[in-house]
């Protein structure tokens, strides 16, 4: 059967293309407890990356064409006026209509329900489900643009404190899936933050104007009394249940007609409303109707699904940020800037930190390192203990270093020792630097990890710390020392080796590409530690190594 717009849904729509892209082929993952009520609101503030892969096949009919299915047209209500079915009330329960089809055209929209639900569970992630959701529901009913309307949190989610190092934007294309950004919003109008199918930031705003009870998604979002359906046929009439605002912005945006469905589960309730707009007054046919009601009742188990390994994801991102700094020492003569970017628990095989410590001497250590391993043929499945490991290496390694931090080597060996001692399946690679502004006297020592990087105004060089082992890989772990003096405006770089290894296809390409993007970065970045990570990342998102392993960039500059 092929895929018709409904009467009077033709024309081109004010706003952008609504096409969005079919998703990756990997499965999506999705298995946990069921969300709590309001939970999908709290998650909807992220960015939303774009979904890969072709583009959608929506094409526009004329005004008042047919549908060319055997079902027909819903009877025609007065102008304007929405119909609403209560629960239990749509004509027909879904399959009758199917069954009424001769086989041919049945069998083609099955075929074309099973496509799309099809590609629906192929997303991975939350927003690449998102986005397929409206997408493939806009091509069963012929819409081009769409909304999707979360019921309202129950409450502001915790953020990382202001001065915590913050990952960078992703470099990802713009995404079919937009949301109103600012973690601290909350729509007080009964819903939460909104996501739209090729509608920008402006569209959204001004469609969260439009009063609850009186918009495109009245009653859909209530635990009880919620309709199967809305439909809009006319928002430019003169009727009750469209309310003045809701007919304003509708003519605003070349909005003729809508048709909403709620998402909801059983079990979970209510977990959103999905609304497609059409730019021509008029309505999807029965059939279109009943394809897209059946696509949301296998969308919204999946949507519950995707939304509780989200809600697991983002808990455990916010406990391996809890083990890292909440903010990073001030002293006179130094400045100081990090990033931590973290890989997913599924890709990463270890956990990676980043540390300064204040010293009793007016020194400050520096630390960066990388924790793997959990015996004998550790995998990614491990990345959940490395990361926990690597809270208590972390908080060892400062007490050594308050204790013998201007000796790095010693720092590194008591750290070596317990290590074997406490943790004697895993491994792990640090460099350590005892930096004394004063002075402008840095000695380091570092155990199997990248060498650390000194820009200077000729240029970039590693300060190569010696050939090492890892810690906990040998029966007695011993490296000697590097002790340089620095000149005022040189910048210490220490990374690990995920950086290195995002920067290029093996780790030593990676390096030299690292190195390089340093020495070229212009004057004013690299005296600006904060300029030059943001530069460096920038540098290394287009390389060809992939995200396998966390990214920690550590800075400190001589004032």
């Amino acid at each position: 059967m092929s895929d018709k717009r409904p009467s009077g849904a033709a024309g081109t729509s004010g706003g952008t293309s609504g096409g969005s892209s079919d998703p990756a082929e990997s499965p999506g993952g999705g298995d946990g407890p069921p969300p709590s009520l309001g939970s999908l609101a709290t998650l909807l503030d992220l960015p939303q990356p774009a979904v890969p892969g072709a583009q959608s096949s929506r094409a526009a009919e004329a005004p008042g064409g047919s549908s060319g299915d055997a079902s027909g047209e819903l009877p025609d209500p007065p102008a304007g006026r929405a119909l609403g079915v209560p629960a239990g009330e749509v004509p027909g329960e879904p399959g009758s209509l199917l069954d009424q089809l001769p086989p041919p055209e049945r069998l083609a929209a099955l075929e074309q329900l099973h496509r799309h639900t099809e590609r629906l569970a192929r997303a991975r992630g939350l927003a690449a489900t998102l986005a397929t959701l409206l997408d493939s529901g806009g091509d069963l009913l012929g819409a081009r643009r769409a909304l999707l309307v979360p019921v309202a949190r129950e409450g502001g989610e915790s953020r990382p404190p202001a001065d915590r190092p913050t990952p960078a934007a992703d470099s990802l294309s713009p995404a079919a899936v937009r949301g109103p950004a600012g973690a601290a919003w909350q729509d007080h109008a009964g819903h939460g933050p909104m996501v739209g199918l090729a509608l920008d930031h402006c569209a959204i705003g001004a469609l969260e104007t439009v009063p609850v009870d009186h918009g495109p998604f009245a009653g859909l979002l209530r635990t009880t009394g919620r309709p199967r359906q809305l439909l809009h046929r006319d928002l430019t009439a003169t009727v009750p249940e469209v309310a003045p605002r809701f007919r304003e912005v509708a003519a605003d945006l070349g909005l003729g007609a809508c048709f909403a469905l709620p998402v909801a589960t059983e079990q979970d309730g209510p977990l959103a409303a999905a609304v497609w707009f059409y730019p021509t007054a008029g309505q999807p046919t029965e059939l279109q109707q009943e394809l897209a009601r059946s696509y949301l009742a296998f969308a919204a188990p999946l949507l519950a699904g995707r939304l509780a390994a989200e809600r697991g994801r983002r808990a455990t991102e916010a406990l391996r940020r809890g083990l890292l700094p909440d903010h990073l020492p001030y002293l006179p003569g130094l400045r100081l800037a990090a990033r931590w970017l973290p890989a997913g628990l599924e890709h990463a095989s270890g956990s990676d930190w980043y540390d300064a410590i204040a010293l009793p001497d007016g020194s400050i250590g520096l630390t960066v390192g990388s924790v793997s391993g959990d015996g004998p043929g550790a995998g990614p499945a491990s990345a959940t203990g490395a990361a926990s490991a690597m809270g208590r290496l972390r908080a060892a390694l400062r007490a050594y270093a308050v204790l013998e931090g201007e000796d790095p080597v010693a720092v590194l060996g008591d750290l070596e020792l317990l290590l074997k001692a406490c943790e004697p399946a895993r491994t792990a690679t640090a460099v350590y630097a005892c930096l004394d502004p004063v002075e402008r006297r840095i000695t380091l020592a570092g155990a199997g990890h990248c060498p650390p990087l000194l820009v200077t105004r000729y240029g970039a060089n590693f300060v190569e710390t010696s050939l090492s082992a890892p810690l906990g890989m040998l029966s007695c772990w011993e490296a000697p020392g590097v002790e340089l003096n620095a000149e005022r405006g040189d910048l210490l770089l220490l990374y690990t080796e995920g950086l290195a290894r995002r920067c290029g296809a093996t780790l030593h390409a990676g390096q030299a590409r690292l190195r390089k993007a340093a020495a070229d970065a212009p004057r004013e970045v690299r005296h600006d530690p904060e300029r030059l990570c943001a530069h460096l990342l920038d540098c290394c998102a287009d390389g060809p190594g992939e995200a396998t392993d966390d990214l920690v960039l550590l800075a400190a500059r001589f004032e």
